[in-house]
Parts: structure tokens; C-alpha cells; sequence
């Protein structure tokens, strides 16, 4: 008896586990079809026919360009977003320097 008590235990234990996983499916699963429709109603309007048109005569062009020219279009946008890092780490850092500065001031008035 110990044998199939063993086996009825693991398949009870399984039937629980497979129902757990279920609801945390379900749930996710809610979650995410929740999301797809907040960005659907957030861009509701500003796609439009001609968009989604030229959308989709950019990914064609992108999916028959040549090796090399794919490479060099992503080598392009590698550097384009170097630089905006660049810029914005710059920008950080003044304003740094202008609320340390500030801070400096209000401090010694006070």
C-alpha cells in the first residue's frame, strides 16, 4: 500500500501544481492582454493608413537591403545614440554642477 499511496500523493501533488500554474497562466495572461489594450487605445488615431503604409515599405526595404548596408545603417544608429548618451550625460552633468552650486548658496544664506 505504500507504493500506491505514494503514487496517489505525487499525482494529487501534481493535479494542485498544475492548477496553481493555471491561475498564475490565467493571470498573466490577463495582464498582458490588459497592457496590449492600453497601448492600442493610447495610439487609437495616430496610426493611420499612410503610416502603417510607409511602416510597412520601411521594414520591406530594411528585410531586402545588402549585408553591408544593413551593417552600415546600424552603425549609423550605434553612433546616433553614442551621441545622445553623450548629450545627455552632459546635460546631467551641469545640472549637477547647477544644484550643487544652488545648494552651495542656499546653504551659506541660511
Amino acid at each position: 500500500m505504500g507504493i500506491i499511496s505514494f503514487f496517489k500523493k505525487a499525482f494529487n501533488d501534481m493535479k494542485k501544481s498544475a492548477k496553481e500554474q493555471r491561475e498564475v497562466d490565467k493571470a498573466n495572461f490577463n495582464a498582458t492582454k490588459a497592457e496590449a489594450r492600453a497601448n492600442f487605445e493610447a495610439n487609437r488615431g495616430s496610426k493611420t493608413f499612410a503610416k502603417a503604409k510607409a511602416d510597412a515599405k520601411k521594414v520591406w526595404d530594411d528585410a531586402h537591403t545588402s549585408p553591408s548596408e544593413r551593417q552600415r545603417k546600424m552603425s549609423e544608429e550605434r553612433q546616433r545614440q553614442i551621441k545622445e548618451k553623450l548629450a545627455l550625460k552632459s546635460v546631467l552633468k551641469n545640472l549637477k554642477t547647477i544644484i550643487k552650486r544652488f545648494l552651495t548658496a542656499f546653504l551659506f544664506f541660511c
